[in-house]
């Protein structure tokens, strides 16, 4: 086992991995910018190492990361999420540095991180893909009206090496076709320094289903069941379920077994989840493989009581996965919702700045992973999330119950946040009852915003409660 771990990332997923590291008795280093002097992540670690002045150049220099890593003797490097997480140049630098890549191999997240290469894979191992091209940025604009032609509006432009959301245009005529194109690829090429964008069938209204995959490096592989991600605005997810409402036990063994196959055909090894697309016939399509963990583990780590990040290290440190399929069990449903930094009532806008107060929701089977504390200054600079609050009960209505009501107890003061909107959508009916798909949100949207008085008045509740703790604490 490793004596010390370098973690290559910031924020929530940097104290998820140091406290992977305490549970293992390994030693942690940190890395942060002068942003992120103050920190969790660079607070709890073991050591701590300042990158530079620039809020987000150090985080994406490989070389500096590799070299700190060296300095500090450090033996592996966990890259977490985000950032350089899937660069699969970076995993190769720190493989041949003699580094261990706490991942999947460089080639490997090279090939599944060209969303046409993978496809191509997919096809050549017999798992069904939605109908597409290749990169399109050769055609003539007569060719690619041809093109989504026969392929049938609506369709959907995506960036070649995208992900996160970003390089994606949805098309429902001809008149946008070539306008979204050079958008598309604009974006591509601004977010991921490669402008190819190819075209796919647009499934219509289709629920957003992963699967969690685990692999050593012996061959073993198995699935950890499934995650509903279908809760999302602009591609970004707001709330992801374990197990999916909508799947019963066929349709996952079936999924699943697909999924393993394509692992397999990746050749892959550690944490990674297959996504597919669902439509109303049940029928699924292959749409990506993320060689990383995600943001949403959380969840699945409460069905199963499977640490995945503890999981990722002793796979790397060359352990053999003693876990077969039929060991897997999945108990109750779990929900995790994103608490973001954003001003919901301006466009989501994010809302940087100082938490002057700060409870989180407590109570059985509610989980709370952040990297915020009351007096913390949010950083202007990297993603608006804040914290993620995970609940688990014994069925999908306990479990929205309990969601609704630890997101009630959350109370943060000092930026405005999601919370609100959060719990809007735990009281929205369909919600509550499983009948979502990835539209829920557009179309609902306007319902969802609306501010309800009884939050006001548990709002001015709490106010009142936290008035009485501070001057209370102040006496002592």
């Amino acid at each position: 086992m490793f004596k010390r771990i370098l973690i290559a990332n910031r924020g929530e997923i940097a104290v998820r991995i140091i406290r992977a590291c305490k549970d293992l008795g390994i030693e942690s280093v940190a890395i942060y910018s002068q942003a992120d002097r103050e920190s969790l992540h660079a607070k709890m670690a073991d050591f701590a190492y300042e990158l530079s002045q620039d809020p987000i150049k150090g985080y994406l220099d490989a070389d500096l990361i590799i070299k700190i890593a060296k300095e500090s003797h450090s033996q592996a490097i966990h890259p977490g999420y985000g950032f350089l997480s899937e660069n699969a140049l970076f995993a190769q630098k720190v493989a041949e540095s003699g580094l261990v890549w706490i991942g999947p191999r460089a080639e490997v997240i090279a090939k599944m991180g060209d969303k046409n290469v993978a496809r191509d894979l997919m096809r050549s191992n017999g798992i069904p893909i939605v109908p597409g091209t290749l990169p399109l940025n050769q055609k003539t604009p007569d060719e690619l009206k041809q093109i989504a032609q026969d392929i049938g509006y609506p369709i959907i432009l995506k960036a070649s090496a995208g992900g996160g959301g970003k390089g994606i245009r949805v098309v429902e005529e001809e008149g946008k076709l070539l306008e979204s194109f050079e958008a598309c690829k604009k974006e591509a090429g601004l977010f991921f320094g490669n402008d190819d964008v190819f075209m796919e069938k647009c499934i219509i209204n289709p629920r957003h289903i992963e699967f969690q995959i685990l692999a050593d490096s012996y061959g073993n592989i198995i699935h950890l069941g499934e995650r509903d991600c279908s809760i999302q605005r602009r591609h970004q997810k707001l709330i992801e379920i374990a197990p999916s409402p909508h799947i019963d036990e066929g349709l996952r063994k079936k999924m699943g077994v697909v999924a393993i196959a394509a692992a397999k055909a990746a050749n892959y090894t550690n944490i990674g989840t297959i996504e597919f697309l669902l439509d109303d016939e049940n029928q699924f399509y292959f749409m990506e493989m993320n060689t990383r963990i995600q943001v949403e583990h959380g969840i699945t780590e409460e069905i199963t009581g499977i640490d995945l990040v503890v999981r990722q290290i002793r796979i790397a440190a060359g352990e053999i996965l003693e876990l077969e399929q039929q060991d897997i069990h999945f108990q109750g449903f779990a929900i995790q919702a994103r608490i973001n930094a954003e001003d919901v009532h301006n466009n989501f806008a994010p809302n940087p700045g100082k938490i002057t107060t700060y409870y989180p929701a407590l109570g059985p089977s509610v989980r709370i992973d952040s990297c915020i504390y009351k007096d913390y200054e949010i950083p202007p600079f990297y993603d608006s999330m804040v914290a993620k609050v995970i609940v688990r009960a014994t069925s999908y209505d306990l479990a929205v119950k309990k969601l609704a009501r630890a997101l009630s107890e959350f109370t943060i003061y000092g930026i405005k946040t999601t919370i609100p909107f959060l719990k809007n959508i735990c009281k929205d009916k369909k919600f509550r009852q499983g009948n979502f798909n990835t539209s829920y949100l557009s179309k609902h949207l306007h319902h969802l915003l609306e501010t309800d008085h009884d939050d006001d008045a548990d709002t001015e509740e709490l106010s009142a409660i936290c008035a009485a703790l501070a001057y209370r604490n102040k006496g002592k």
